[in-house]
């Protein structure tokens, strides 16, 4: 829930089966942040993203199972309306082959306050993802399919690394590029680089820089050229 390209991805599981019992330990975190502006797969959604968000996931059998909401507020780019509201609810399930990390997921947009205008309708998306972490490379490819709504048949290819910099520090890096099937195009790029300093043991705050890319107008969708910036705070437990 994520700012500057709000991708879903699932919490990593830390999970502790106690011997002759089914319990499992469930790990929670929550979060919250600013973003100059909303960036939503490589559109200008509007100014000023104040986000909080709750996420919980655990392990069961071998499947990682996570869910959560996420808020935003923000003064929308659309012409007639101020500001806007959103909530997203998501869940995942997701398997470690080896080889492969597979996941499948399922998110609804609540637009509280409209982007466009008021009254406009809520979207659901089910996803469907597989990653796999190659020379200490994250690498994933997600394919969202529209329930309601329609997203061109928007696919994402990620690519990231970590450095460890210190034992409180790490540089986060990442790229993502977008491909809509429907229009048989690229969307965006977008690069992001963001400088985790976990300050405790459970809290981490990590201020960022993104650039999004457009490539151009795609299915009536404008995607241009944009540069952020903000910071995010979380807190598991």
């Amino acid at each position: 829930m994520q700012n500057y390209c709000k991708t879903i991805g699932a919490l990593a599981a830390a999970s502790a089966l106690v011997a002759g019992t089914a319990s499992a330990e469930i790990e929670y975190e929550i979060h919250t942040g600013y973003t100059s502006q909303y960036i939503f797969r490589g559109q200008d959604a509007g100014d000023d993203l104040v986000e909080v968000g709750v996420d919980a996931a655990y392990e069961l059998n071998g499947l990682s199972l996570s869910a959560g909401a996420w808020y935003g507020s923000f003064d929308t780019a659309a012409p007639g309306q101020v500001d806007a509201d959103e909530l997203d609810l998501y869940a995942e399930v997701a398997k470690d082959f080896g080889f492969v990390n597979a996941a499948i997921g399922y998110i609804y947009y609540d637009n509280l306050r409209a982007l466009a205008t008021p009254g406009a309708p809520d979207q659901q998306e089910v996803y469907f993802s597989v990653g796999h972490e190659f020379l200490g490379f994250e690498t994933s490819l997600t394919y969202f399919w529209d329930v309601e709504g329609d997203n061109n048949g928007y696919t994402e290819a990620f690519f990231g690394k970590k450095f460890e910099l210190s034992p409180c520090l790490v540089l986060n890096t990442g790229v993502t590029a977008a491909y809509l099937w429907e229009e048989h195009d690229f969307a965006h790029v977008t690069a992001r680089v963001a400088l985790d300093w976990t300050f405790t043991e459970t809290a981490t705050l990590s201020p960022f820089v993104a650039h999004s890319w457009g490539l151009g107008n795609k299915g009536g969708l404008n995607y241009d050229n944009e540069l952020v910036g903000g910071a995010l705070l979380s807190v598991k437990f």
